[in-house]
């Protein structure tokens, strides 16, 4: 049977559904790749002030139960959709809730990119937990079907370079993660724009609102073979 799910948005003004939001959230992610759920709030005050860049949080309801959320920045730098977190409640999955709450966060960070004077976004953009890395045999399947669920939205496994994510808590060690990306039919990114991106992604999320160590994002930039400084990086936030 189909579920019907009305979408709404959390915002800085309005938080109604956030504890809902977290609990799917703790339950659906490991802590390595988990940030603090302070960090939520602090996207959503970014949203306020960080035009033509945005952060979107969005929620898929089922009367009043939740069924799904995601996360995710727009970049105007790079005119590119980061989706952060996607996650679908378990009593819901096998109604493709997943699949329509990603078409949805799509949608909306396509809305940001067109009132940044685009016509549509040129990307989007994710990051997801390698199977290579799970302790578990469970953790390895769970793995393997995000993966999928990915691919099978029209997603590919970029492969030209070894991906790392920052630590999103107290420590110094990077996050091995597979990087994913949806283009454009008949577009292509270039290395350099994908470093490009990734380097947008690491100044907008990891050092304006995750409020991350400078010098440790860029050692975790080098590790991605991404050797470079800008003017942004000597800004105060």
């Amino acid at each position: 049977m189909e579920v019907e799910i009305s979408w709404k948005e959390i915002s800085n003004d309005n938080l109604f559904y956030l504890d809902q939001v977290f609990e799917l959230y703790d339950q659906s992610f490991p802590l390595e790749v988990r940030e603090p759920h302070d960090i939520f709030l602090q996207s959503l005050k970014y949203a306020t002030k960080a035009y033509p860049n945005n952060f979107r949080l969005l929620v898929g309801l089922s009367g009043k139960a939740l069924v799904s959320f995601a996360t995710g920045h727009y970049l105007a730098d790079v005119n590119t959709g980061f989706v952060v977190y996607i996650a679908t409640n378990p009593l819901f999955r096998t109604n493709g809730i997943g699949t329509k709450t990603l078409l949805k966060i799509e949608e909306i960070l396509n809305k940001d990119a067109v009132l940044a004077g685009n016509s549509s976004l040129r990307a989007m953009i994710l990051e997801t937990e390698s199977p290579n890395w799970a302790e578990t045999v469970i953790d390895r399947e769970e793995c393997l079907k995000r993966n999928g669920f990915f691919r099978k939205n029209g997603y590919k496994q970029y492969l030209e370079m070894e991906y790392v994510q920052p630590p999103l808590h107290n420590d110094d060690k990077s996050i091995p993660l597979n990087l994913f990306m949806k283009v454009k039919e008949k577009d292509y990114l270039n290395k350099e724009e994908v470093r490009n991106i990734i380097h947008t992604i690491y100044y907008e999320k990891y050092y304006i609102v995750n409020n991350i160590d400078k010098e440790l994002l860029i050692r975790c930039l080098n590790e991605i073979g991404i050797n470079r400084r800008d003017s942004r990086w000597k800004l105060k936030k």
